[in-house]
């Protein structure tokens, strides 16, 4: 077991979230890493849209909605998930490539909390092609200006 010091201030946790166990085991991860520290989880859904020159307008918007609706399903599981855990916490939606949103929400944060420490947590994922073509954690774990924990 480590004995090494939490991070001082208050702390900043991104997780990737998708509904999936492995961003379960990472909603998990991140309130026990919460315990007894202050700080706050951004729990984070990234929609991936895919090339919109396709889609006509009514279509875009009918994507658009149903992000929304598994953003709410999502946050009501996060909720469910982490409550009792964690007092502090919110869902946000972003849309692009995921692994870029994560990255970019963390660098958000830590630019608007000069000194906070922030901390991207992802679980690491179930697919063997993943571990040959690469996943979010690995790129993650090669790309993120900030400590990523990668919950197995």
């Amino acid at each position: 077991m480590s004995t090494a010091t939490p991070p001082a201030g208050f702390w900043h946790l991104i997780v990737g979230y998708d509904g999936s166990a492995p961003s379960r085991r990472a909603i998990d991860a991140a309130a026990s890493l919460m315990q007894g520290r202050t700080g706050h989880i951004e729990v984070v859904y990234v929609a991936h849209l895919p090339g919109l020159a396709m889609f006509s307008t009514s279509a875009i918007a009918e994507v658009e909605s149903d992000f929304d609706e598994v953003a709410q399903t999502l946050r009501d599981a996060a909720a469910e998930q982490l409550k009792g855990r964690v007092a502090a916490w919110q869902l946000r939606r972003r849309e692009g490539i995921i692994a870029d949103q994560l990255i970019a929400a963390a660098t958000e944060l830590r630019d608007a909390h000069p000194g906070d420490p922030v901390t991207i947590v992802v679980g690491s994922s179930c697919h063997a092609a993943h571990r040959v073509a690469g996943s979010v954690a690995v790129s993650l774990a090669r790309h993120s200006p900030v400590p990523v924990v990668i919950v197995p």
